[in-house]
């Protein structure tokens, strides 16, 4: 569509409120559930002591919710023309805050993974919906500082969501972690209420066929596919054999999915708006973004711990100015959005996000605090600058009957993206440390004069100041030790460049974007 079109398209329906009103509203639970993808990462020591469970059978509390979060997540349009959006919000909500209740009295693992199950049915839908709400609600040339307005709420809220629960459990309980959702999910229930409307073309399928083998396919797919990505380094990927077993389900399933989905008159999710160009570009660079951004999420903190010795609620403070970052850029970009091409836009922050991965490959054990928090600042501005720009031109070009199924799979496509970052860098962390040790280790040897000077220092050291029968024993000890910390932080450094050469790669792409010529003429619109 161009931009008369889409300025006539919203002309024909307004909301009743102001559209920051409304905004107010949606990202309100919006920012709630993004936050609990990521709040209780750190808290899964605690709940695993607290429900007598090991820590690997503690992490399905992270599982759980991905996997039915990932199956709503698409079809949230759908549910929202069956039932109604608003009122699909409201259940929701509802389903969200009730579960965060039940999670917080969780007496054994078995309930707080159906608890967290629930969670994330009541919260897939959540995003998508305030991203078609924000989009509808704002004129087309106002659209830029609606998705600045997302932005803040689904880039900051996993930055912040460590750092929060990390603080929760030391000072409180695990279980408050939920139980800061209740008050919140009341509020947001009752601003949804009094301030969110459907427009007059939401609902008109509401009387349509329910396609339940296309929805099985999908959740069968999607369920298996999040599994695999969130169990594979644990079971050491393609040799276990329910991996393997998995992932054939999986492309089984989703093959099937698509091919239903194609066929079929009134699908579950309309995977046609991919014919959308601009459509398609975006879901594939936003995939992308979730590689980097959860790739360096979990990176960051794991390094700052397990190699500088940092607590967790240090390490988290250490990463959060990413954050402020971000609410500096999005405040900018959403003034941009309408005076510079958006193409120019994402290049310049897929570029200044590689140059900040770039900065992260030469960390080393001897770093401050500062040197970490400089480039999570600039990176956290990069995402602004690619993020705002990015939605609004994937996005803007559909007509607004189309928005509620394309936010429900762009936001997937995001979420997966995230899966495979965190799935590929903890792989890549594991096993290149492996193999930088194997081949350092070639050097620990007698012939090797560094190696032998070394050793001679750090015998007479531990003799001088301890047992003398046993110095050379912890000399070598403590050789190795070094060691290990230097295949590690190799490994780290060979994580990061990857995750800038993927920020390279997405530059190109940027130019398949068809320009959306209308955002500087409706820039008056209000």
């Amino acid at each position: 569509m161009d931009g008369t079109e889409l300025e006539n398209d919203w002309a024909s329906w307004r909301p009743s409120y102001s559209p920051w009103l409304i905004a107010f509203s949606v990202m309100l639970a919006t920012f709630m559930e993004v936050l609990d993808t990521s709040v209780a990462n750190v808290s899964l020591p605690h709940i695993a002591g607290s429900l007598s469970a090991t820590p690997e059978e503690a992490t399905w509390v992270l599982t759980s919710y991905l996997v039915s979060n990932a199956i709503i997540l698409p079809a949230t349009g759908w549910f929202a023309s069956l039932f109604g959006r608003k009122r699909f919000l409201l259940i929701c909500i509802g389903i969200f805050t009730l579960a965060s209740a039940l999670c917080g009295m969780a007496s054994s693992l078995g309930m707080i993974i159906i608890a967290r199950i629930l969670q994330g049915v009541g919260g897939g839908a959540l995003q998508p919906i305030a991203q078609a709400v924000l989009l509808e609600s704002f004129p087309p040339a106002r659209r830029g500082a609606a998705m600045a307005i997302y932005g803040l709420g689904v880039v900051t809220a996993p930055i912040i969501g460590p750092t929060l629960g990390g603080w929760i459990t030391d000072n409180y309980s695990w279980r408050w972690i939920f139980y800061i959702n209740l008050p919140v999910g009341a509020l947001a229930v009752v601003m949804a209420t009094l301030f969110i409307e459907d427009p007059p073309y939401v609902g008109a399928r509401r009387a349509a066929k329910i396609d339940y083998i296309g929805f099985g396919l999908m959740a069968i797919g999607l369920g298996a596919l999040q599994i695999v990505l969130d169990k594979g380094q644990q079971e050491d990927w393609f040799e276990s054999a329910w991996i393997v077993w998995l992932s054939v389900l999986c492309v089984l399933a989703l093959v099937a999915f698509v091919i239903r989905e194609l066929r079929t008159s009134d699908p579950i999710v309309d995977l046609r708006i991919f014919a959308n160009r601009n459509f398609a570009v975006g879901t594939a660079l936003i995939t992308s973004v979730g590689i980097v951004l959860f790739g360096t999420v979990a990176l960051l903190p794991l390094f700052l711990q397990t190699l500088l010795g940092y607590p967790a609620v240090e390490s988290g403070l250490t990463v959060s100015p990413r954050g402020f970052g971000s609410v500096v850029s999005m405040i900018i970009v959403g003034r941009l959005i309408g005076r510079i091409d958006g193409r120019w836009l994402i290049a310049f922050g897929f570029a200044t996000l590689a140059y900040s991965t770039y900065v992260f490959a030469g960390l080393n054990l001897e770093i401050a605090s500062s040197n970490v928090m400089w480039p999570n600042v600039v990176s956290g501005f990069a995402m602004g600058f690619i993020f705002v720009p990015l939605t609004t031109l994937s996005i803007s070009t559909l007509p607004n009957e189309q928005i509620g199924n394309a936010t429900g799979v762009y936001n997937l496509m995001r979420n997966i993206g995230g899966s495979i970052g965190i799935a590929l860098v903890t792989t890549m962390l594991a096993r290149g440390a492996q193999g930088h040790q194997a081949i350092m280790v070639a050097h620990l040897t007698p012939y090797d004069a560094a190696y032998r000077e070394k050793l001679k220092q750090l015998t007479s050291a531990f003799a001088a100041h301890g047992d003398p029968a046993t110095a050379t024993q912890l000399a070598h000890g403590a050789i190795y030790g070094t060691l290990l910390k230097q295949a590690s932080l190799m490994a780290y450094i060979d994580n990061f460049r990857l995750l800038t050469l993927l920020c390279l790669l997405c530059i190109p792409l940027t130019l398949l974007f068809r320009r959306f010529r209308a955002m500087r003429r409706l820039d008056g619109v209000h």
